[in-house]
């Protein structure tokens, strides 16, 4: 516990004296000391999910329309927040973005405003419902309460990095989209849960999509697999953003994320936030 000191000298200042007065924040060694036995979670009753922008929204009614009326169900028994992506849109304004020569911290302010669209969208048709947008100030401060009074929070997906994102391991694309903005929200708020609304079972070997129809048969489908498994195959497609792997490995609260079909099966939803494993489920190995 900190305390107050007083200097010996004629001027008697006080400072407070810490474990972290006069360190760095630097040191290795130093860091793994600042490791807590246990962390708070201030929301554990939060379960966020993910829908995405290309995989779900940009297919229009006949994909959404079966997933919000899962959604109305689910929020009378689960404390839920709606996380949007921002799908070909976000794409494309990265494509003319990329074109232009602009860096990654431009092309991440610009795909932002895409997933904002598509949560405005969302809150338009759980209106009813109690659907109502947030932003990522205060109100993320507030889930417990919008969902206690029988709200259905939404927000967009991306990270508020903006200006200050990462460079990029490859390219220029923002590494840190919206699948890690939900990480990174259900990590830090403690949820309950984090599922991802996907138009694919979950993670194979090679995306589905870009294979020949003969040939899917023939991926891997992985139903259970750690971070750190996933990090040593170095797959070069991946379902999900890949520095979710490296976030999940280094994860305090969350220990596992699960992608479900949510396309073909809107009624995973309702088990996954029960609990039962209808997808891929990532998990931290300890």
């Amino acid at each position: 516990m900190s305390k107050l000191v007083k200097e010996e000298s004629e001027a008697g200042r006080l400072h407070i004296e810490s474990p972290l007065m006069g360190e760095s924040l630097v040191s290795k060694e130093f860091l793994k000391r600042t490791e807590s036995k246990e962390y708070f979670r201030m929301q554990p009753e939060i379960n966020v999910i993910k829908i995405g922008g290309q995989s779900i929204i940009d297919r229009g009614a006949k994909a959404v329309l079966p997933i919000v009326d899962v959604l109305v169900e689910a929020k009378e028994n689960y404390k839920i927040i709606l996380m949007t992506g921002g799908g070909t849109r976000a794409r494309h304004v990265y494509s003319i973005g990329i074109d232009l020569g602009m860096p990654t911290g431009v092309l991440s302010k610009l795909g932002d405003k895409v997933s904002w669209q598509n949560a405005e969208i969302m809150s338009v048709l759980l209106n009813k419902h109690g659907g109502v947008k947030i932003g990522h100030g205060d109100n993320l401060e507030q889930l417990t309460m919008f969902c206690r009074r029988g709200y259905l929070p939404i927000t967009y997906g991306i990270p508020p990095y903006g200006f200050f994102e990462h460079p990029a391991e490859y390219g220029s694309i923002p590494p840190h989209r919206t699948d890690c903005g939900a990480f990174l929200l259900a990590e830090n708020i403690g949820a309950r849960s984090l599922i991802y609304l996907k138009d694919e079972r979950g993670l194979f070997s090679n995306d589905p999509k870009k294979v020949a129809e003969a040939e899917r048969k023939n991926l891997k489908f992985y139903d259970r697999i750690s971070a750190r498994e996933l990090l040593e195959l170095d797959l070069d497609d991946l379902i999900i953003e890949r520095p979710i792997l490296t976030l999940l490995q280094r994860a305090k609260c969350l220990k596992e994320l699960q992608i479900i079909d949510a396309l073909s099966h809107p009624e995973h939803i309702l088990d996954a936030l029960e609990g039962k494993h209808v997808g891929t489920i990532i998990y931290k190995e300890e």
